[in-house]
């Protein structure tokens, strides 16, 4: 029964049961009301019975059994046929058993065991039950059919001493008609009852169920929802973790690059400026000491120009301010001023809201992907498009193909892993691929945070 629904236990179960209390109950209502139709009856027998035999209580008083005038008239009143055909067998007891009277002459004078019903009538109460056909005296008549046996007490007129016992026998099948439909209506009604109960608690835990169910259906797929997000936010917060240590690893690699590059160039020339300092000090003449100063001013110049580009490739232009598409096109335009090259950007109107993060994220985006665009494919058909899917920002950056040989991979270029690393340290995802053609796309897509201002 565990796998069935609530709805099909609470039919099974509380069917059982209410059937069963249902039958407990109809009985014993069944058998109230038979008894109290019988004792009514025996009641009314008792009443109407008792007009007759009232004149003769001073008799049965004074005599063991009724004169023969009495029973003569006994006789006349009892022979009638209206109370024949209900009445068929009237006697009449003594307290010690005699027969004082009875319609079948054969038992007046005969003292036979008390009834239980006659007992009972000579402690003053009305009874009635159905025939014991294996008493005496109905054997001695040979009594084959069941009536219903009414004892009532006989009272002396001035005393109400009781003096004797009326045993009347009536018909039983009028009665046990009307007690058999008396049944059947009682069983109706109850059986209707149970039924419009059960039907309206069935259809009360069948509506609880129905919400029982769909609360549970709910809650299921929010747990599946909420473990689907709670592996999401793993995987992210894993990919969040690798891409910061891969930002460490990388920008301690940058800085080495970059120290690299200042001992190389910029440190390099100075102190070749510093040799030619000391030569222009020992200069015997003044045309050489003109010619070293020339010369230092030559590599000093040098040294400038080294120490601003790496400056230039260092710093930002402001950003904070800008608009998302202003970004890119700045982004675009210093592509084209330091390469010559030409580049179609199509991004529209933006109005949602990018932390400063994004926008740099964004422009470091464009600004490595047209590189390695120009670099490895000649700048041949460099294109840049932005734009938005809801709250997830799409950009991509990519050309027509050349003969360079552009990294097929991310790791196959020190500024795509860069890139690659900045993107998912945001929590977005960077994807590089062919395009039909030849061409190679690079793109990014991140999911900007709500509520946030520019």
């Amino acid at each position: 029964m565990e796998s069935w629904s609530l709805t099909r236990q609470f039919a099974v179960t509380g069917g059982a049961i209410m059937l069963l209390a249902m039958i407990v109950e109809g009985v014993f209502t069944a058998e109230i009301i038979s008894r109290n139709t019988i004792n009514r009856e025996a009641a009314t027998t008792a009443l109407f019975i008792d007009s007759f035999l009232s004149p003769l209580s001073h008799n049965l008083a004074k005599d063991g059994v009724l004169p023969a005038s009495d029973r003569a008239e006994l006789d006349r009143l009892l022979d009638k046929e209206s109370f024949e055909s209900r009445f068929p067998h009237v006697e009449i007891w003594k307290g010690d058993g005699l027969v004082a009277y009875s319609k079948s002459p054969e038992l007046i004078g005969r003292r036979f065991a008390p009834p239980a019903g006659v007992i009972d009538a000579l402690t003053g109460e009305v009874s009635a039950r159905y025939t014991d056909l294996q008493a005496d005296e109905h054997e001695a008549r040979g009594f084959t059919s069941r009536y219903l046996e009414i004892y009532t007490p006989i009272r002396e007129h001035l005393t109400g001493r009781i003096i004797a016992v009326a045993e009347i026998h009536e018909v039983a099948e009028p009665l046990e008609e009307r007690l058999w439909r008396l049944r059947l209506n009682s069983w109706l009604a109850r059986i209707g009852a149970t039924i419009l109960i059960m039907a309206g608690l069935f259809w009360i835990v069948y509506r609880g169920n129905g919400i029982i169910m769909n609360q549970q259906r709910e809650l299921r797929e929010r747990m599946a929802q909420v473990e689907l997000t709670s592996q999401r936010n793993r995987a992210l917060r894993e990919r969040v973790q690798r891409a910061s240590g891969r930002v460490s690893e990388l920008t301690e690699r940058y800085l080495r690059g970059l120290g690299a590059e200042l001992h190389d160039g910029p440190a390099q020339l100075i102190g070749l400026a510093a040799l030619k300092v000391e030569h222009a000090r020992r200069a015997r003449t003044d045309a050489d000491r003109e010619k070293d100063l020339q010369a230092l001013d030559a590599v000093l110049a040098d040294a400038i120009q080294d120490i601003r580009a790496i400056s230039k490739g260092l710093m930002l232009p402001e950003l904070e301010a800008l608009p998302l598409p202003e970004v890119i096109r700045r982004a675009v335009r210093a592509h084209e001023q330091r390469t010559g090259s030409s580049v179609a950007a199509e991004c529209g109107e933006i109005t949602q809201s990018l932390p400063h993060a994004v926008k740099i994220c964004a422009y470091r985006f464009v600004q490595e992907g047209l590189n390695n665009a120009f670099r490895h494919a000649g700048g041949n058909g460099q294109k840049v498009a932005c734009r938005f899917a809801g709250r997830v920002m799409c950009l991509s950056v990519e050309d027509s193909g050349g003969t360079g040989g552009y990294p097929s991979t991310p790791e196959s270029g020190l500024g795509l892993i860069g890139l690659r690393e900045r993107v998912e340290s945001l929590g977005g995802t960077f994807r590089i691929g062919k395009i039909p053609g030849g061409g190679t796309r690079v793109a990014m897509e991140l999911l900007i945070p709500g509520g946030r201002s520019e």
